[in-house]
């Protein structure tokens, strides 16, 4: 959800492994204040990404979050989530995006973007590859980005998002013992999966499943 308001603007998400969202002060041109609140999260090294995050964003005009970079050194949600809003801070009413992403059954997989409650994009995969629509057919994820690329701006919005929620939602299918073990996972692709950081990464374990359909989400807005 992106909230736009006189002078800032807030994005917030939820999924089965986080809750948190992001505000943006600003003077309609640069950011001036970088607001955090993380109220779920998988990892106990996780919320020392706030700071992270208002060190990157703070003072850098909102047209260039997204050429900001840096996004790895940050908690990668959060980032995501300031360049969203960034994006939509002169907008003037609010946006809700709903990312639907079935469980496999024998490899196959479905997901879709609703942007207000209307469908935006939608594929299926077959062991991590898409199979429908057809212009995508053979295409792992790793791929996307020249047809990414090639779309307009609101295409594009689009198709990251949904990308990035099928990405997390392969979560729900591998064993917690193996997605709780840090030794386990990829160096360097976030703020706690950073070697200094890494080794004292603890899962702290609060999953919240959204399988029986939507539930009330949690609040995390920083206020006002």
């Amino acid at each position: 959800m992106v909230t736009p308001a006189s002078s800032r603007v807030s994005s917030e998400v939820e999924d089965d492994y986080h809750c948190m969202g992001v505000t943006i002060h600003h003077d309609g041109r640069v950011a001036t204040k970088i607001e955090s609140v993380m109220q779920r999260a998988p990892w106990t090294i996780c919320p020392g990404a706030v700071a992270r995050l208002e060190q990157t964003f703070t003072g850098v005009p909102l047209d260039g979050f997204a050429a900001r970079g840096e996004k790895r050194a940050n908690c990668t949600h959060l980032h995501d989530l300031a360049v969203l809003a960034a994006v939509h801070a002169s907008d003037s009413e609010p946006l809700v995006y709903d990312i639907l992403v079935s469980d496999p059954i024998q490899g196959r997989r479905r997901a879709e973007l609703r942007r207000d409650g209307a469908c935006l994009l939608g594929w299926v995969q077959v062991d991590n590859r898409i199979v429908e629509p057809e212009a995508l057919a053979g295409i792992g994820f790793d791929e996307m980005r020249p047809w990414i690329d090639s779309l307009d701006r609101a295409g594009q919005e689009a198709a990251r998002l949904l990308r990035w929620g099928t990405i997390l939602a392969h979560g729900r299918t591998i064993p917690w013992e193996r997605q709780s073990d840090s030794s386990r996972l990829p160096v360097g692709n976030c703020y706690t999966f950073q070697p200094e950081r890494l080794a004292a990464a603890k899962r702290i374990g609060v999953v919240r499943d959204f399988s029986e359909g939507p539930r009330p989400l949690e609040e995390h807005r920083p206020a006002p």
